[in-house]
Parts: structure tokens; sequence; C-alpha cells
């Protein structure tokens, strides 16, 4: 018995002893990840403190950092290597993790990490041909010696910082998640690079429109999905003459006669929300004389926040602004003589042509009545916890055919058996345009840096302390005709090839205009009469008008009046169509609750503030709307079609009170637009009750859509919820429930340049550090900080509260 009893005993020791220092499912080792002197307890104590001092192998001369009052890096070095080096040092204090865990993202890698809950990410990011473009753009950076020298740099300083590691400093969610840092390399930067180009320009309808085009046939395909749309304030400004003709191409077939596309689960309708705003104004709009610029790009809002401040100051370089962890330089910025900013350019970047294979084998396709072969490539993807999978991808001259109709694996923007032809497969070197705009003493330096910037197509807006301002629609877009890569391709047909591309002369673009700025909101870059075809998933007209608008009346601006422009709350869109449509509302037909939102409506000025109850019915009510009138069109038993766009449907609107577009297909009754505003209006207020309980605080804007940073990795409890945010997808403070302004920026441009900044986070990516977070209130409540632009390491600044000295070790 006594055996028995020590055997029992024993076993048990060993078994708590396994659960304590292994993973059991997604639950870390317990023994390592609760230990009070190295676990989750240390973040607290060991992430937040700066060393006074740092000896590495690698320096050939000390490097000094300031750190400003909100953990900003102001790095000074007496050679370029030496910078890049140290930038790469301090990125991987601050983020290791995040670089780490989205260059796994990029690579199809995720289930390493987590096991096979993610193993249909990671294929799709593997067929799409996200790593195999990071190894073409890898070759480039490395071809070219200024990149190299910078990519190798920065890639030493990250490894270096991961050679100090150990488990009590590790990042926290490489506790959580039970692994360690790999090695940096410069291939992993370049995949971050390309993760950007999937997020930017990885969009295309052609599946869905051309089902639509199907179904409806071209004439009325073209009024609910017109390729120039109502309203439209294009970035180079309509009127535009271009001294320039088109480079003529062999007419496109365009596969008239379709693609057979499964049943569909999505509509097109508005562009997806990730944009962004920028402008210049010249001196004759600010006060002092100079350009101003600013700049907001609205992405994905997560915790750690996407970007990382620092300043760069070298011998022959002083930049300050963003960078991506794992990138080189800084993205967006400034230094002492050019400032710059992007928006998303949205210009058509990827075509699916239908491939006709020769039999089932798929080992040959059809291409100018030839029969060229299939190259297969063979994935391994390993799954934690699992035996690994083999993926294999079929590939053409096009590109990647990502999915087979017999796939398991979906995406609703991809056609089965269709080729991707995507501009970011071409070899390109961006990192060489953001360096040397980084170094650009003026606009003509900063142009010429662009010339090497493909993808993904970007409006830059420019402007330097000699006085000018510019905005080019950059990137490298290949010649169609009009209409071209709207609709699936055939890939048979030789005439449906990219044979040519825009020459970088003809690209939209505006130097100094006389009416003193230049803008752009993700718009359509030019009107109609622009000779080349550039695309039709462009923004609606809002942001772009209102920006326009203000800045038309604008004069004697300074930076603090950008500002308050970024946070514009105001809807062009809701000034066009409410009075029209609450005109149209019987109000006798109302109940208590009903006509007490269109009061609350009547007296509204169209501003979505978060403490307001109007922009939440306002929303409601368009969504209802836009369902009363298209859903019977659009939602067949074979599939639904594209969603018109709010823009089309606020024209219908006011240009047609009769229209056959009103009247439901599935009722008996013929309704008219009154009708259709009326059951509409009263369905978004039973909604909206059912959603909030009565009328009341938690109606209020803020409260109903709210703003949330989750983080990277969804785990729970690490990011920011619910909060209430003003601004609206379609007004210039463009926030919606999980995107926003990722980082604003005014910088006035003189002497020594002015700049105020602020993005969703902190510098640090440590959720027990109280720089995770630390910007996240100011910005939601539109506020900004005088960003520390330094030219010397010697200056004494009562904002500058701690110094890292850098050397090589003797």
């Amino acid at each position: 018995m006594r055996f028995l009893r020590f055997l029992i005993f024993g076993v048990c020791t060993l078994l708590i002893f396994a659960a304590l220092n292994n993973r059991i499912g997604q639950i870390p080792p317990l023994g390592k990840f609760l230990n009070p002197f190295s676990g989750f307890w240390a973040n607290n104590r060991y992430m937040d403190v700066l060393p006074p001092s740092v000896d590495v192998d690698e320096l050939s001369r000390p490097v000094t950092i300031l750190w400003d009052d909100r953990r900003v890096s102001h790095i000074f070095a007496e050679n370029t290597e030496d910078l890049f080096f140290t930038q790469g040092y301090v990125t991987a204090m601050d983020r290791l993790w995040q670089m780490d865990f989205q260059s796994y993202a990029a690579a199809g890698r995720i289930s390493e990490i987590v096991g096979e809950a993610t193993l249909e990410f990671d294929r799709l990011r593997r067929r799409i041909g996200i790593p195999a473009a990071a190894k073409i753009a890898e070759r480039e950076i490395l071809h070219h010696p200024e990149t190299r020298a910078a990519a190798e740099a920065y890639t030493s300083g990250v490894n270096a910082f991961i050679r100090t590691l150990r488990y009590k400093t590790l990042p926290l969610e490489y506790k959580i998640f039970d692994y360690w840092p790999e090695h940096w390399t410069v291939f992993k930067s370049a995949l971050l690079l390309k993760s950007f180009s999937y997020t930017l320009s990885f969009r295309n309808p052609e599946a869905i429109q051309t089902r639509t085009r199907e179904v409806l046939g071209d004439s009325l395909m073209n009024v609910l999905s017109p390729i120039y749309p109502p309203y439209m304030d294009p970035v180079v400004p309509a009127g535009t003459s271009w001294n320039f003709r088109r480079t003529n191409l062999q007419s496109t077939s365009e596969g008239r006669n379709g693609f057979p596309t499964s049943r569909l689960n999505f509509e097109h309708g508005d562009p997806p929300v990730e944009g962004s705003n920028n402008w210049a104004i010249s001196g004759v709009r600010s006060k002092t004389g100079l350009p101003i610029l600013a700049s907001d790009p609205h992405l994905s809002l997560t915790l750690p926040s996407i970007w990382h401040e620092i300043q760069l100051v070298g011998p022959d370089l002083n930049v300050y602004g963003i960078t991506s962890p794992g990138a080189a330089g800084v993205l967006f910025g400034f230094n002492q003589h050019v400032a710059w900013g992007m928006t998303n350019g949205g210009s058509d970047a990827l075509d699916y042509y239908r491939i006709t294979f020769r039999d089932e084998h798929r080992t040959e396709y059809k291409f100018d009545n030839s029969w060229l072969p299939v190259t297969m490539r063979i994935d391994t993807i390993s799954v934690r916890g699992q035996k690994a999978i083999i993926d294999t991808v079929l590939l053409t001259h096009f590109g990647p055919v990502v999915f087979l109709p017999s796939d398991s694996l979906t995406d609703p923007q991809i056609p089965p058996g269709a080729a991707l032809r995507w501009i970011a497969h071409d070899p390109s070197n961006e990192w060489l345009s953001f360096l040397r705009l980084n170094r650009a003493r003026n606009l003509d330096e900063a142009l010429r840096a662009l010339e090497h910037f493909d993808s993904p197509v970007q409006n830059f807006a420019l402007a330097d302390d000699a006085g000018e301002i510019a905005i080019v629609h950059n990137g490298k877009l290949p010649i169609r005709l009009p209409g071209q890569g709207r609709f699936l391709s055939d890939g048979a047909d030789p005439k449906t090839e990219w044979n040519g591309w825009i020459p970088r002369s003809h690209l939209p673009q505006v130097r100094n205009p006389k009416r003193g700025f230049v803008s752009s909101a993700n718009q359509n870059p030019v009107d109609q009469s622009y000779p080349y075809y550039l695309g039709d998933g462009y923004a609606t007209f809002d942001r772009g008008a209102r920006i326009n608008t203000l800045l038309e009346n604008a004069s004697g601006v300074q930076g603090e009046d950008m500002l308050r422009m970024q946070i514009d709350d105001a809807s062009i869109y809701a000034q066009k169509i409410m009075p029209t449509i609450l005109s149209m509302i019987p109000v006798e037909k109302l109940s208590d609750l009903e006509r007490r939102c269109y009061e609350e409506l009547m007296k509204w000025e169209y501003n979505y503030r978060a403490d307001m109850i109007a922009p939440t019915l306002s929303e409601t009510w368009m969504v209802e709307i836009s369902d009363a009138i298209w859903l019977d069109e659009i939602d067949r038993p074979d599939g639904i079609l594209a969603r018109p766009r709010r823009d089309v449907t606020l024209h219908l609107i006011l240009t047609q009170r009769s229209s056959p577009f009103y009247d439901n297909r599935s009722t008996p009754a013929a309704e008219t637009l009154t009708d259709i505003l009326l059951q509409s209006f009263k369905s978004a207020c039973r909604k909206l009750e059912e959603r909030h309980g009565a009328y009341g605080p938690r109606w209020r804007w803020g409260q109903a859509r709210g703003t949330t940073l989750g983080h990277l990795a969804r785990i729970p409890g690490m990011g920011r919820y619910k909060l209430e945010t003003s601004g609206n997808f379609n007004t210039i403070n463009a926030m919606s429930g999980s995107f926003g302004p990722s980082w604003r920026m005014v910088v006035e441009l003189g002497s020594m340049p002015k700049a105020l900044g602020i993005y969703p986070g902190g510098q640090s990516g440590n959720p027990g550090s109280r720089e995770y977070d630390a910007f996240v209130d100011d910005w939601v409540e539109g506020r900004a900080y005088e960003l520390l632009f330094l030219s010397s390491p010697d200056i004494q600044h009562s904002r500058l509260p701690f110094t890292t000295i850098m050397k090589g070790k003797p």
C-alpha cells in the first residue's frame, strides 16, 4: 500500500511538472509563465527600463539616443551604417514581437505559432504569392548598394538586440504563445513591404462585376456601377489639360462571354475603408508664407500600433516621422527641407484571367492557340502540434491560379480557376524611394525619388521649404483600354495581356497649382479627359470634396488649423441627401418614437460627433434605404450581384423621384420613393431600439458605433475597446469600428520645420507598459503633440529626460 501511495504521488508530481513546463493546447507552460521572477510579471519590471549605455560589437563609432517624454528615440550617429543599425536595435527593443509576428503572417506561417486554426490564412498568403514576391523584392534590395547597406545594417541591429534576450526579458506574447524569436533577415523586411502592397492594392471586384454584367447587361451595369461616379472632385482638378498623347496598344478583348462564377456571398458596394487624406497648401494660403503639409493615413487600428515614431540624424540625413517596425528609414515624415505623406491611390493593380486547361490533369493551358506548360509550386506548411501540410499551387505566365473550382479554400474576391496578374509580383525597390525621400533637399529630388516606387500605387503629397507643393498619383500602372480589367479576361487571348506601362511623365500630377493647394482622399485621380484608363475602385466623393471646400476658403492658415481640419466630422453626403429625404417623410404616419427620431434629424447639422444621436439614426437609415432599393435587384437565387455604391444611390434619389428601382419586386404592390423612405425609416428606428434599448444615451454615436483597437494577435484584454470616437468613414475624420486615422501629422515648412503628430497607440509594444497605449486618449479627443525635431545630440530640453550611449566594444 505504501508503495502504491508513493507511485500515485510520483505520477501526480510528474503530471504537474509536465503541465507546468509544457504547453497544453493554447495554454502556455504555466510554470514558466507564472514564475514571479521571469514569467509575465517580469514584463512590467524590465521592458520600460531604458539603459544608460549599450555595448555592441557591430558599431564603429558611438551613437547617442535622446529619448523624449513620449519615449520617441532621436538617434544621432556619425555614419549611415551605425544609424540604421541603431534604428534596428531600438525598434526591436520596442516592437520585436510585432515585427516578427507580422513577418510570419505575411509569409503564411502563423500556423507554426498557433496551430491549425490559421491554416487557411496561411495557405491564402502563400497562394497569392506574397512570400514569392518578397523573395524578388529581397533580391532587388540587396542588388542596390544604397538599400543593401541600410537593410543589412538594420537587420544586424535587430539581431544584436535579439541576442540580449533571456526568458525574463522576452516580450510577453512570446511567453503566451511559447516560442522564441527567429533571427531577423532582409527577407523578413521585404515580407513586410509586400504585406503593405497586399493591404492597399489586393482588391478587385472583377468576379462579381462579371456576374452582374452577365445578368443585367452592359447598359444597366454602367448605370449602377459607372466607371466615373457622380459628384466626383478628382485629385487632379477637373478640366486639367494633358500635354501628352496616349501610348496606344492593340485593342483588348474583354472576354464578353463572361466567366462561369460560383455563387458569391458578398456585395461589392462601397470601396474598402482603408484609405487616407493628405493635402498641402502653398504660402499664399498660410500665415508664414511657406507651405504646410497634412497627412493622415487610414488603416486597420491595432495595438501595438502599426507605426513606430523616430528621428534619424546622420552625416547627410536628419529625418523625423513614422515607419513600420521592420523597415529602415521613415515612411511618412519630413526633414529640414521637404515633407511628404501618402494616400492609397486605388488604381487597378491586378487582373484575373480565365484559364483554359487542356484536360483534367491541368499540366497545360491554352494561350494564343498554343498549349503552354503549367508550373507546379509545392509548399510545405508547418503546423504546430500536427504534421506539415503539403499544398500545390499552379503557376502560369500571368501568375498563380489561386483557387481551383474543387478547392475547399475560397475567397469571395478571387474567382476559382483564374490566374492572378498583380503588379506586386514584379521586381521593384520601394525602399530606395523612401531612403531618397528621407534625404531629399527640394521638391525635384523628392519627385525623382518616387521614380523607384512601383507598388502599391499611392498619392504622394509633397512640400518644400522653397515654397513648392505637388501631388503625384505614383506607381507602376499598365496601359489599358477603357474598362479593361473591370471584368474577368480571357487568358487564352494574347490581346488581354499587359503589354506596356504608363510612362512616369504621364502619371497624374499637379505642381504648384494656381488655387494654392493639392489634396487627395482616395477618390478618382483624374476626370474622364485623362488619356488612360486607371480603374474604377476609388473612394466616393465625400471626403475629397469636403477637403477641397475647406481649402478653397482657407487663408492665413497655421498648423493648428490643419489639425482641426483633420478631425473635421461634417458629412457632405448627409448635407446632400438628408433635406430631400426628410421632406418626403409623411410625419403623420410616424409613431411617438419615430417622430422623436425624425425631430432629432431635422435639427441635425450633419456632424458625426460622438455625443450625438443623429449620426446613429442617419447611418442606420442609410443602410435600410440601400437595402430597400437594391436588395430585390441584386439578391438572385444563384448569387448576389454588385450593390451600387452610396454615391449612385444618392444620385438616384436626388435626380429621379420615380424609378423602377423603387418598386420591390418581391411584393405585389408598386412602391414609390416615399414608400421606400417611410418603410426604411420605420425599420431603422425599430432596429436601433432592438440593438440599444430605449431611445437614450446608448443611441449616441460614440457608444452605438465605437472604435476598437484590438490586439494584433486578437489576445483578449490587450486592446482598447469601444472608444467613443467622432467621425465616420465618409468624413475627413474617417473613423469606423476598427479602422481610422493611424497617424495624424501636420508640418509647417520654414528655416526649421514645426510639426504636430499623433497615432493611436504608444511607442512600446509591451502590453504591461504605460507606453503601450499612452497616446490613445489624446488621439480620441483630436489632440496632437509637438514633434521635437532636433539638430544636435548636445541640446538641453525639458522634454528630453533620458540618454542612451551605444558603443562598439573595444
